[in-house]
């Protein structure tokens, strides 16, 4: 009897330790979860505040710019609806959306006698446009976060040729983004308003397009823009108008 008693307070008293340890696992994971959920709010407070600085210099951009109205965000919206047709994931990247959104960030160092010139261009003048990419992955430089969003920013003027600036990348030495970029950018700008000329119709926008597939932009990002449907591209025109 004294043995099966000592046996008894043995397992007993495992018992209780399996408890405690129990309960201690319950408190940690208590613990991991409000901590998680307060790392998240505090990610999330962080993803909030760079949205508004993006979208305060982009702003900061276009106000100068009456004409183009509310290019960075239809650009955007375009550029994330033709990468759901060529890289789903792309679509879903905030940085993908920033580096959409401030792509003409370099343009505050563009006198407003240029930006807003009727006539064609000199070649000075022509020269000092073209250093806007360059000048806003200078203004941006430094910004970790946006490290992926500046490849946009510096290259979307370069082409699937290699003829395009600053730098002369030619096919896929250019970043998809880039690449997807300068078929949203094409789009906006032949279906609006510009100083210099009045809008053409989608279906010519889109005939234009395909015409410099292999030159100015990537076929394969060509095709699948073919692939979506017009109702799609001209609600995002007319909600951001």
């Amino acid at each position: 009897m004294d043995e099966l008693a000592r046996l008894r307070e043995v397992v007993s008293s495992r018992e209780k330790e399996s408890e405690e340890k129990e309960r201690q696992l319950e408190r940690y994971a208590s613990d991991l979860r409000e901590t998680f959920m307060e790392e998240r709010s505090r990610t999330q407070e962080l993803r909030n505040s760079y949205v508004a600085t993006v979208r305060a210099l982009t702003n900061a951009v276009e106000v100068r710019d009456a004409y183009t109205g509310k290019h960075a965000e239809r650009v955007t919206a375009y550029g994330l609806e033709i990468a759901r047709y060529v890289e789903p994931p792309l679509a879903e990247d905030p940085q993908a959306e920033f580096g959409f959104l401030l792509h003409d960030i370099g343009k505050v160092a563009v006198p407003d006698g240029i930006l807003h010139k009727r006539e064609p261009l000199t070649d000075e003048e022509r020269r000092i446009v073209e250093e806007h990419p360059v000048t806003g992955w200078r203004i941006l430089e430094h910004i970790d976060y946006l490290s992926d969003a500046k490849k946009i920013i510096r290259f979307h003027h370069e082409r699937w040729d290699g003829s395009g600036y600053p730098d002369g990348l030619k096919g896929e030495e250019i970043p998809l983004s880039a690449r997807i970029f300068s078929i949203a950018d094409s789009l906006d700008a032949i279906t609006t308003d510009r100083p210099y000329r009045a809008a053409a119709p989608l279906l010519l926008a889109r005939a234009e397009i395909v015409k410099c597939s292999g030159k100015q932009f990537d076929p394969t990002v060509v095709e699948a823009f073919r692939q979506i449907p017009d109702a799609a591209l001209e609600r995002i025109r007319r909600e951001l108008e």
